[in-house]
């Protein structure tokens, strides 16, 4: 088996889910690029309002997002099973899942947006430009998760290039809303920061829409039928969802809102050390972006062998995903060492943050080692429906190693800042080691349970 591991046949197929989720992943990274940078061009409290806005968003998007996730491994394996009559029925209550989502968003946000951001201790303009740019941005929330349910349906059945057209579609229609509307040309009103809100908000609208229609008009996806049938609400389903979806969701959370603690504790060094770690954690986010794919993309894969019962297969891709994850890492690595002088002048001209950025690439070095093993392993579970164990682990390496390593090391040692990296390099290592634990186990119980039902 594990001479056929690196059949270019398998290479070529996990290829082509692979890499359509990259360009999703980078198109996705770049829609709140766009909104950071053109709002610090009106000014830096519009900058630093949507900055604030972005970092209270993106953890409770990502986490809750995270449950709808569910539908990708879930459609995958009916897939595999061949019982793709059940294929429209799990989409719709996923459909549902997301609604009932977005009104807990909704309602929480309007108990809780004005206490938080009034104990922040923000300027009052830039308090004022955060409230109103999560405000704007929630017009389009219902149909960001509703949109979220029908790209794992499209991921689930590997056709992830539709995906990213989708993607890159938003692309400039972000840019072209987010220009109207931050600075008020051609008749719109000027928003500034706020205005990013408002051409996030209208995008979102733009895509599920796109994604609507493709489902109904183009095959494969319209043999589904998803929009056919309003099934009723069916709590077995839902219950399906959420056992999976919720585990996937808190893992997410823990792992993003890991960093936006740091960034947070942060906060009691000077500005240059603060404008140094914020480059060079974007940079180290902006590479996650390929282990994270081919953890999406191992999720399809796997879910489909799991499904069609090929432990074989199943047990082979992840061999090769894990592989190439590494690889990969090691060329950003190797980028990252002999090119930190460019990757810091891409944030700033201040010699004084370039040199401290350079020192904080280091560190990032090792982020790739960690994420190239735990990242893919993460997808590989998650598309045999193993997601409770890795969601404890989420939990023990972040919050109970990484971050007191972190806050022990910053505190009482002469590394400072430092100390919060090296925290979460030890939270991220201890991950990848009981991850990779956790999958040797899964797939030994696949292949004894295999075995004996072929006896």
């Amino acid at each position: 088996m594990k001479s056929n591991v690196f059949s270019k046949k398998r290479i070529m197929y996990l290829s082509s889910i692979l890499f359509p989720i990259l360009i999703t992943q980078l198109g996705l990274f770049s829609m709140n690029f766009f909104d950071t940078t053109m709002s610090g061009k009106v000014s830096p409290n519009d900058l630093a309002g949507v900055a604030i806005g972005s970092s209270l968003w993106v953890p409770v998007y990502t986490g809750l997002s995270g449950i709808l996730l569910s539908v990708t491994p879930i459609v995958a394996q009916l897939v595999g099973a061949k019982k793709t009559k059940d294929v429209p029925f799990m989409v719709v209550q996923g459909l549902y899942v997301s609604i009932a989502i977005s009104i807990i968003i909704l309602i929480l946000g309007f108990l809780t947006l004005d206490p938080i951001l009034q104990n922040m201790g923000l300027e009052e303009e830039v308090r004022h430009i955060a409230k109103w740019y999560l405000i704007s941005l929630s017009l389009g929330i219902f149909p960001l998760f509703l949109y979220a349910v029908l790209r794992c349906f499209i991921d689930a059945l590997g056709f992830t290039r539709v995906t990213m057209m989708i993607t890159l579609t938003s692309l400039p229609i972000n840019f072209v809303f987010n220009y109207l509307f931050i600075f008020g040309k051609f008749g719109f009103p000027k928003l500034g920061g706020i205005g990013a809100g408002v051409a996030s908000a209208i995008t979102y609208w733009c895509i599920t829409a796109i994604a609507i229609l493709i489902i109904r008009k183009q095959s494969p996806f319209k043999d589904f039928n998803i929009f056919k049938t309003l099934f009723p609400i069916s709590l077995t389903a839902w219950k399906e969802i959420l056992k999976i979806g919720v585990p996937i969701g808190l893992s997410i959370f823990f792992e993003t809102s890991i960093f936006a603690a740091v960034t947070l504790l942060m906060s009691q060094y000077n500005t240059i050390t603060i404008a140094s770690h914020q480059a060079a954690m974007n940079f180290a986010s902006f590479l996650y972006m390929l282990p994270l794919s081919i953890s999406l993309a191992l999720t399809i894969v796997v879910g489909h062998e799991a499904g069609a019962k090929r432990i074989k297969d199943a047990k082979a891709y992840s061999y090769l995903g894990i592989c190439m994850a590494i690889t990969l890492s090691l060329m950003s690595a190797a980028l990252i060492y002999f090119f930190r002088p460019e990757v810091a002048s891409i944030y700033t001209a201040d010699h004084t943050v370039l040199k401290l950025t350079q020192d904080f690439l280091i560190y990032a070095i090792f982020f790739q080692l960690s994420d190239a093993i735990a990242a893919p392993i993460q997808g590989i579970l998650r598309g045999y429906k193993d997601v409770n164990v890795t969601f404890l682990m989420a939990l023990i390496s972040y919050w109970v190693i990484g971050l007191p390593v972190g806050y022990i090391i910053a505190t009482y040692t002469s590394l400072d800042a430092f100390g919060f990296w090296i925290g979460l390099i030890s939270g991220l290592a201890a991950g990848a080691i009981g991850l990779s634990i956790r999958l040797y186990i899964i797939q030994r119980r696949n292949e004894v349970a295999f075995t004996l039902i072929q006896k």
